[in-house]
């Protein structure tokens, strides 16, 4: 397995450690709610290092990344951010994605950790002519700092005015004297900054223990893969091979806010426009569980008995005190007739359809 360049802290902190991706990454240190509650109530520092990071370079990298994603590229100005997706000629989506306009020629794409070297390989096969793509995944380390005390946290590190960076914009900068790119992002739904280093060991150590020093008056904790999971349930974030695959559209996935079907033609946009001219067939919805319970993902949609659709996501949310579930159901349930009961053991629990987020932020 690999290990990101802060793999040494987590062992001295005694993480309990997992292969994720192929890295030898984090699941919890002092427990996934305790963890959850610290971001939501205060600060939390994820290391999220085995994100893939992706440089388009060239006279036409906007026009090839505005032909091989969903979202409208020519949006952007240096020093912003969106979040889009690349979809196979069938509409079903290769993977989810940020992407960074750096300059008017230069882009960074932030990919999921599992979908690297497919990523590569997807986008690699539809280069054209004067664009020039690098994977620069092992030479980039990142740290993602949320909660609502990240920013106060942070602006002692920093000579910049960290209250002026916008949601889903970045600045190039210094915390603690390494240089970095701090954006202003996150998976969590809290006030926090994500933030991209030199992957070298001294600076990775530097800059964790600067982090946790200026933090010790918030009580900033480590926090792993585990309460990253929940916190993003709990705001209906999409986790790709989970609520999201080659298998779902964007447009049955909720993310139609990102498909500009009126661009001209990218990838999969026919089979989107057919989809939306005809209607999905199953949409996502997001349903509450009574007490404790929890609806894995693969559970069984069931409404009058009949099997209506499927779990993608579920977890006991620590914020809600209660079972939360994303999941698939088939579009001839109307909203607000579902009548839904999730498969458990044999048994058919009841839920209740929610709004998503389940957290209002």
């Amino acid at each position: 397995m690999k290990r990101t360049p802060f793999f040494d802290m987590h062992t001295a902190l005694d993480a309990k450690m997992t292969d994720f991706a192929g890295y030898d990454m984090p699941v919890q240190y002092a427990g996934i709610i305790e963890e959850h509650l610290a971001v939501r109530n205060s600060v939390g520092i994820f290391d999220v290092s085995h994100m893939g990071e992706f440089i388009v370079e060239g006279t036409s990298a906007a026009a090839f990344l505005q032909h091989v994603t969903i979202n409208d590229v020519t949006k952007l100005f240096p020093g912003r951010i969106h979040y889009t997706a690349l979809c196979y000629e069938d509409g079903g989506i290769v993977d989810d994605l940020l992407v960074y306009k750096i300059t008017e020629e230069k882009y960074m794409l932030v990919v999921n950790a599992g979908n690297i070297a497919k990523d590569w390989e997807w986008l690699s096969g539809h280069l054209p002519d004067g664009v020039k793509l690098t994977n620069r995944s092992d030479e980039i380390a990142l740290l993602a700092v949320q909660g609502p005390h990240s920013l106060p946290m942070l602006q002692k590190l920093t000579p910049i005015d960290l209250s002026l960076i916008p949601y889903y914009h970045f600045c190039k900068g210094t915390i603690a004297g390494i240089p970095m790119i701090i954006s202003r992002t996150g998976y969590t739904g809290e006030l926090g900054f994500e933030l991209y280093l030199e992957s070298s060991h001294d600076a990775a150590q530097s800059v964790w223990d600067s982090l946790f020093e200026a933090g010790k008056e918030y009580n900033v904790q480590p926090i792993g893969l585990g309460a990253r999971d929940t916190l993003r349930l709990e705001m209906g974030f999409c986790l790709y091979g989970s609520d999201i695959d080659a298998t779902t559209n964007p447009l049955e996935a909720g993310l139609g806010w990102i498909t500009k079907l009126n661009k001209k033609e990218f990838l999969g946009k026919n089979a989107l426009l057919k989809v939306k001219k005809e209607g999905v067939k199953r949409r996502l919805i997001g349903c509450t569980l009574p007490g404790k319970t929890i609806a894995r993902h693969g559970y069984s949609f069931s409404c009058h008995g009949v099997t209506v659709g499927i779990v993608t996501s579920g977890t006991f949310s620590p914020s809600l005190q209660k079972g939360i579930a994303m999941g698939y159901v088939d579009s001839v349930i109307l909203p607000g007739e579902e009548h839904l009961a999730v498969s458990i053991r044999g048994k058919d629990i009841p839920v209740t359809t929610a709004t998503i987020p389940f957290l209002k932020k």
